[in-house]
């Protein structure tokens, strides 16, 4: 294993955290202020809004907003309180419990996506060319891609307090 990072890989890798942490601080502003929801509540629904059956199972939702178990448990809870999901056992699996975007959920993520896809535009998007954008995205998902060959979070054991 390398002992320290080359100068241009440690340039990168603070360009990188400090523009996520911009874009993510701007995101979250923009959901807060239209939706009343924190970030991770809004990728929560905007993956079952997405989703083709426009429910997925918690396990599902967990990987893919890359959460844990019980932050997620947590999350889910608000959101049904709300009224914006609802939660019920999977029929195919009794260890599963399903997920599923409510009518109120959808009109939530209509009023946030306006202000939200305006605000990925302008901080992330509009500095670049379109090849510069196919660039980006394509790097990414390489980058993505081989961190998830790492198992997700969600199945990950924890230690137990010492």
């Amino acid at each position: 294993m390398a002992d320290a990072l080359e100068p241009e890989q440690l340039e990168t890798y603070f360009a990188l955290m400090e523009s996520v942490s911009m874009l993510h601080h701007a995101v979250e502003q923009q959901v807060r202020e239209a939706g009343q929801l924190s970030y991770v509540q809004f990728q929560l629904l905007a993956r079952l809004a997405t989703a083709p059956t426009r429910q997925l199972t918690m396990t599902e939702l967990a990987d893919g907003v890359v959460y844990s178990r019980s932050g997620l448990t947590h999350q889910a809870g608000l959101l049904e309180k709300a009224g914006l999901i609802a939660r019920e056992p999977s029929p195919d699996d009794q260890r599963a419990t399903l997920v599923a975007i409510t009518e109120a959920g959808l009109t939530r993520v209509s009023a946030i996506l306006p202000g939200h896809i305006d605000v990925v535009q302008g901080q992330l998007f509009s500095p670049l060319s379109k090849q510069d954008q196919v660039a980006l995205g394509e790097l990414m998902t390489k980058v993505r891609d081989h961190m998830r060959e790492q198992p997700p979070r969600s199945v990950s054991t924890r230690k137990r307090g010492s």
